[in-house]
């Protein structure tokens, strides 16, 4: 019998195994949900432009001594919530507070001390500025100035009897403050008051104004 010849078997390198690479659930996930917004910048921010714009004025007006105006500056800065600069804010509002509350008390005059009543009834700090104003009158009952201003504290709130009695006892101490009033828009309100008009405009005979309570009984 003829051998049979064992066939030569071609062994073929092996080829290396790709394996697929399998996305992990996290990728997919993180592809799929939205990318958010960026934050807006400084320039497309209006609002916190504006704070950072009053934060700053109100630095400068506490570094002047101008304790008023930065007060109303820092104020606007902590009613926006803006959390970035409005515990800042408040910081130094505590601080700006402090320094109004001594210098109250360390006027160099009672016309100085009057000033600062005025521009407190200016920036709409009714109440402060009366206590202000009532403040002088006790150091100095014949302070007519501060009656005057208590006048005119009464007519913008509305009091009009009293502004008229304080309008009243001011021109009995000093009778210049009868032209003052004549020509100041703050008595607007009261411009049609006959009352008023007779304050202002007394007959040539008449005797010293009185206070207005003679009216009212």
């Amino acid at each position: 019998m003829k051998k049979k010849v064992a066939a030569s078997v071609k062994r073929s390198t092996p080829k290396p195994n790709k394996k697929k690479t399998l996305r992990s659930t996290k990728t997919i996930m993180a592809k799929k949900l939205p990318v958010p917004p960026p934050k807006p910048t400084f320039k497309e921010d209006p609002g916190f432009a504006q704070a950072v714009q009053n934060y700053e004025a109100g630095l400068k007006a506490m570094q002047e001594h101008k304790f008023d105006r930065a007060k109303t500056l820092l104020e606007k800065v902590v009613a926006t919530g803006l959390k970035e600069i409005s515990d800042r804010a408040r910081m130094h509002l505590s601080s700006c507070n402090q320094q109004l509350a001594n210098s109250a008390t360390s006027f160099k005059s009672q016309e100085e001390h009057f000033d600062y009543a005025v521009s407190l009834m200016n920036a709409g700090q009714y109440e402060p500025s009366r206590n202000h104003l009532e403040k002088i009158l006790k150091q100095n009952a014949k302070a007519d100035f501060a009656l005057y201003g208590l006048a005119v504290l009464d007519c913008l709130t509305g009091q009009v009897e009293e502004s008229l009695k304080h309008l009243s006892d001011a021109i009995r101490l000093n009778p210049h403050n009868r032209f003052q009033a004549r020509n100041d828009s703050d008595f607007q309100n009261m411009a049609d008051d006959p009352r008023f008009t007779e304050l202002l405009y007394p007959e040539p005979n008449d005797p010293p104004p009185a206070t207005p309570e003679y009216k009212k009984r």
